[in-house]
């Protein structure tokens, strides 16, 4: 499947998202799975009876856990090679009279490449030493050092990182170290208003905790594979690749980003969550990379106005099939306009729980799934590729012929291509369709997002080629009762499904 890419700057794609991420002096630290291991951090039995004790009787303190957690939480300090000239940098405004004598200052200055450093936060998993952090904690560091809460200090190599989830995985020479296991963060470990237990290096000033609750989980910023825990414990630069605990000092999520308009805390951080980041931290073990299945189609959610466009389609859920590029889903026969309900068992929701199956499931594993293809059920089975290796998809041309006849349908001018269209829009010579040459800004199609430009290559999941093509859908679609037609448009090379109301069809 084509689907974070490292979170540097302050701001994410997403509006207002603030990322903890590495500055000139300070960064983002991660936090690990807790969970203390006899071989490093033991809870006397109080502790533990504790934790497993029902709420109304667990003590009004977390010093008893941050206590049993603490020695596996470390700070991270990185090291880098950095080209930038010496003199200040951003003193005086733009157009300051001073901002001329500023700039020879700058440019006498010597522009030798200097050595940067920041912090971040982590967690050790293991007795024999490897902790988990985030990639942009560490992306492009050369030297990295690991601080623990006893002040001993021990040297860092990056064993593998995903810029998909921005996990990265140390490890550092020493034995019977102190570590944190990792927790459900899916189930009874991590509902919606459990307390959490957040702790890192925020702002640089050394170990600290924050607490707080889960207020929300399954969250997606703008990764294809996030889920993050949102938490109301208070997190900060610096505390990037830390651990977030709850009360049983399992380790649930890896604090990653916050939502803050003025790049602090207001009680809107993000965790990923550990659900994601141990199969991450697995692969990277073993593999020194991840490693995901890939099933070769770009797909699309099935909305509400698709039901009654779709033949045997009786509620908005699925994932429907817009394109199907060379590779396992076309060798196994799959085709666009399928709606692909059910994979290796598991029935579909939606794209992103399919994205998350196809990225779970094993390389080269033979996998069944059922998609509904013109009403009937059709069962298939794919052989998963690699997801890292997979190629860039190139859209299938639409196949056919036609004259550069013009026609006007759900407040949409349409034409058919002609070799001046098919060169104004860098179309293949074979790629066939209707244009869309105008919309009228009052209509459903407008309202969904056709703009001039869009190529409709299928109308009620065939394809069209001609305005008598187009034509002889829309009667199709009303013989057959149905109160929409499901479009197929593209653009730039990228299709989607649009279903359009039927009564907005010239008669």
């Amino acid at each position: 499947m084509n689907a974070k890419t490292p979170m540097k700057s302050l701001v994410t794609p997403v509006r207002a998202v603030s990322v903890l991420a590495l500055g000139a002096a300070l960064g983002f630290s991660q936090v690990a799975p807790l969970a203390a291991q006899d071989t490093a951090v033991t809870p006397d039995a109080e502790a533990q009876s504790t934790a497993d004790a029902p709420e109304a009787a667990r003590p009004l303190t977390f010093a008893d856990l941050a206590e049993q957690v603490s020695p596996a939480v470390v700070n991270i300090t990185t090291s880098t090679m950095v080209s930038a000239p010496a003199g200040p940098q951003g003193i005086v405004p733009e157009g300051s009279p001073f901002e001329e004598f500023f700039r020879d200052f700058q440019d006498r200055g010597d522009s030798a490449p200097r050595r940067s450093s920041a912090l971040g936060s982590g967690f050790v998993i293991s007795a024999d030493g490897y902790v988990v952090t985030n990639n942009h904690v560490i992306e492009g560091a050369d030297e990295i050092n690991i601080e623990f809460f006893s002040g001993k200090t021990l040297e860092a190599e990056v064993v593998g990182t995903d810029a998909s989830t921005d996990i990265a995985l140390l490890k550092v020479e020493g034995d019977e170290l102190p570590y944190v296991e990792f927790g459900d963060s899916t189930g009874e470990g991590a509902r919606v208003g459990d307390w959490v237990m957040a702790m890192g290096n925020p702002l640089g000033q050394g170990f600290s905790v924050s607490a707080g609750i889960v207020s929300a989980r399954g969250r997606a910023l703008s990764g294809t594979y996030d889920d993050y825990i949102q938490t109301d414990a208070a997190i900060n630069r610096g505390n990037s690749g830390g651990p977030l605990f709850n009360m049983s000092g399992e380790v649930i999520g890896v604090n990653t980003a916050i939502l803050s308009p003025n790049g602090g805390s207001i009680g809107i951080g993000f965790a990923m969550s550990s659900d994601v980041v141990t199969e991450v931290v697995d692969q990277l073990q073993e593999y020194g990379e991840t490693r995901r299945g890939w099933l070769g189609v770009r797909i699309q959610d099935v909305t509400p106005d698709m039901v009654g466009a779709i033949d045997g389609l009786e509620t908005a859920a699925g994932a429907l099939v817009t394109d199907v590029p060379e590779g396992p889903a076309m060798e196994a026969g799959m085709e666009a306009g399928d709606v692909i309900t059910s994979f290796d068992g598991n029935e579909v929701p939606d794209t992103r729980d399919l994205v998350r199956m196809v990225g779970r499931a094993p390389v080269g594993e033979a996998v069944p799934v059922t998609v509904l293809r013109g009403g009937e059920t059709v069962d298939l089975t794919v052989t998963l590729g690699r997801r890292e290796e997979a190629d860039a998809a190139v859209p299938a041309s639409a196949q056919g012929s036609g004259d550069a006849e013009e026609t006007e349908m759900f407040g949409l001018t349409l034409s058919e291509l002609t070799p001046e269209l098919r060169q104004q829009l860098e179309l293949p010579e074979n790629a066939e369709g209707l244009v869309v040459t105008d919309v009228d800004p009052a209509s459903d199609a407008a309202e969904k997002g056709v703009v001039a430009g869009d190529v409709i290559t299928e109308a009620g999941q065939q394809q069209v080629a001609s305005v008598a093509d187009f034509d002889a859908r829309i009667e199709e679609a009303r013989e057959a009762g149905r109160k929409s037609l499901l479009l197929l448009v593209r653009r730039g090379g990228d299709p989607r499904f649009v279903a359009l109301g039927l009564e907005d069809a010239a008669e």
